[in-house]
């Protein structure tokens, strides 16, 4: 069964889409509502300024990050996606109006992608620029312990980023002799991947 949005529902997206229009004026690169939800789009210039205005303006007052993370576009539905390679999702919840939005900004740079840190509106964000800054290399000035969160300290490269190898660049292993761990290149030997069908002969026959 199909979802389908009430009349009741659509008039409270299009009254909470057309007061961030008002709010964030010239802020704002686009607000769209799509599958009921609202996405804001917006530029690494305006980022701070307008997540500041959707914490304290009134009928917005969206007062907790619900989470971040970090996407990476890269070859993104074979070249559609036009701009920059690296973005961060936030998705902000009003307690108080019941009220949910989208937030996507846009790294100005693909080979060293930076953001200003939320951690200052929401310090809970502290821990999902951790994660985003691990696993997709996206910096956040400002935040005041930008360390990997997931992978290992000696960790080289961010797993989530599309042109990361499957095997990795290293891998660890208890060196006997050094009675320590230590990182070496991978050797894992390519292997096919494609599954493959195998029967026996005569096989389904008579059946």
């Amino acid at each position: 069964m199909s979802e389908t949005i009430t009349p009741v529902v659509l008039t409270a997206l299009q009254s909470l889409q057309a007061r961030l229009a008002e709010v964030l004026g010239q802020a704002s690169h686009t607000i769209d509502v799509a599958l009921g939800e609202i996405t804001v789009r917006l530029g690494s210039a305006d980022y701070i300024g307008a997540m500041r205005l959707m914490r304290d303006a009134p009928g917005l007052e969206f007062d907790t990050l619900v989470d971040l993370c970090g996407l990476d576009m890269l070859e993104y539905r074979d070249g559609t996606h036009e701009g920059s390679r690296f973005l961060a999702v936030s998705h902000l919840l009003s307690v108080k109006n019941n009220q949910r939005v989208r937030v996507m900004v846009t790294c100005a740079e693909d080979d060293f992608p930076v953001l200003p840190s939320l951690i200052d509106l929401w310090p809970a964000v502290g821990w999902y620029e951790r994660e985003a800054f691990d696993l997709f290399g996206i910096m956040f000035e400002g935040h005041p312990d930008l360390r990997r969160i997931l992978t290992d300290y000696g960790f080289l490269g961010h797993p989530f980023r599309k042109d990361f190898p499957v095997t990795g660049y290293v891998e660890m292993r208890y060196d006997p002799d050094q009675k320590r761990v230590v990182y070496q290149p991978v050797t894992i030997e390519p292997r096919e991947i494609v599954p493959r069908v195998i029967r026996e002969e005569g096989y389904g026959e008579g059946r």
